[in-house]
């Protein structure tokens, strides 16, 4: 069991897979920070003043300390129930970057694809003059009608 699991693991499919994970974990934390630090304070700045990630509705007060909380963290601290829209907002600009560039990595794949199918094979055979026959190329006898080519 252990050399079919190895056999399963070392396969090119499996590790490209893992090494694909890594890869995008790491992608969303940068395009998390992207969000969080670079985009989302302007259009705060913009919309006056607003830092989305503490955009919340109480649903409920929390039981150290009640309504109205400073920020979210306060909030939780307090043990409130809160709806916690803003840090939707910012998933949602994280997921569709995200998305926007999977798209895009798919779509330069599939042009790289079809400009490799489009590319005409170089002959690897030739016609006998003869017989009419596919030989190949290095070939000085056709091996159907014995030939000198």
């Amino acid at each position: 069991m252990l050399k079919e699991f190895k056999a399963f693991a070392m396969r090119g499919n499996v590790v490209d897979m893992a090494v694909g994970i890594i890869i995008g974990a790491a992608f969303g934390t940068i395009v998390k920070s992207l969000v969080d630090d670079v985009i989302m304070p302007p259009i705060g700045l913009l919309l006056g003043n607003v830092d989305f990630t503490n955009l919340f509705v109480v649903l409920r007060d929390g039981a150290a300390a009640a309504a109205p909380y400073a920020s979210l963290d306060a909030a939780k601290k307090a043990g409130a129930v809160t709806l916690n829209y803003g840090v939707f907002i910012n998933a949602v600009v994280s997921f569709t970057i995200v998305a926007f560039a999977v798209f895009m990595l798919v779509r330069a794949m599939n042009r790289l694809k079809a400009a490799e199918e489009a590319a005409p094979a170089e002959p690897t055979t030739k016609d006998c003059p003869y017989c009419y026959s596919a030989i190949p190329l290095m070939a000085t006898r056709c091996p159907h009608c014995t030939s000198q080519l």
